[in-house]
């Protein structure tokens, strides 16, 4: 079995689904007492948040670099960034080690071109939703139509994310307002939506719209276990 490297803490509530959900598909796909060998760096992510708002995005990726090169050091023989917007400086996270990034949107589209899933819509931070990084993945890389909520919902499902579920906070306006938004995606043509930012799955279950969700944290902690298991 492999080690898997996690760079989490962004939020830590989010990590936390990550580390039970590898562990659980360890446990199932090995069974008995088997778990998963794990090296965890969580960063102080009030220092991250400052930083993506003011547009400071090198800074970021020299603190998750250095993550990268803790995980490493540490023994991991892969690693994942536990987020979705820090993926924006996933390039430069990637230079500063020798062992494989598995990238959260490549995992996704995996899922949905699986699944048959050729234009799907996208919730996330503004900076997932408005910015090409991880858009621009999708499209190029595997083909995939992306919609994205209007302006003002942008703003709001925005807002949600940074000022209540990174505090572990659940409302239920805000589920009822992000179950409005996934409606409206699916209307507009959208197959299914992917929830794009890791805090989402807090707020809004598959059991509560009948649009097809893509829970990214256990998308990507299922390929997370399957690299992890490969023994290639």
């Amino acid at each position: 079995m492999k080690t898997i490297g996690l760079i989490g803490g962004m939020s830590w509530e989010s990590t936390s689904l990550y580390y039970s959900a590898i562990n659980q598909g360890v446990r199932e796909s090995l069974g008995g007492l088997h778990s998963a060998k794990i090296c965890l760096y969580s960063v102080d992510f009030h220092e991250i948040e400052q930083l993506q708002h003011q547009g400071k995005w090198q800074q970021t990726a020299d603190i998750l670099a250095k993550a990268a090169e803790a995980v490493e050091a540490g023994g991991a023989d892969l690693f994942l960034i536990c987020t979705n917007t820090m993926h924006k400086v996933a390039p430069e996270v990637q230079a500063a080690v020798n062992i494989p990034l598995l990238h959260i949107a490549d995992a996704t589209a995996k899922k949905l071109l699986a699944d048959g899933i050729t234009k799907v819509g996208l919730l996330g931070t503004g900076f997932t939703m408005q910015q090409d990084f991880y858009q621009g993945r999708l499209t190029q890389g595997f083909g995939i139509r992306v919609i994205t909520p209007n302006a003002e919902q942008q703003q709001k499902v925005h807002e949600v994310i940074y000022q209540e579920l990174c505090l572990g906070k659940i409302n239920k306006q805000s589920k009822r307002y992000y179950l409005e938004v996934i409606q409206d995606l699916h209307n507009q043509g959208a197959q299914a939506v992917i929830l794009g930012c890791t805090e989402i799955t807090l707020l809004v279950k598959q059991a509560e719209t009948s649009v097809p969700l893509y829970d990214t944290t256990a998308i990507h902690a299922q390929s997370a276990v399957a690299a992890a298991l490969d023994d290639t």
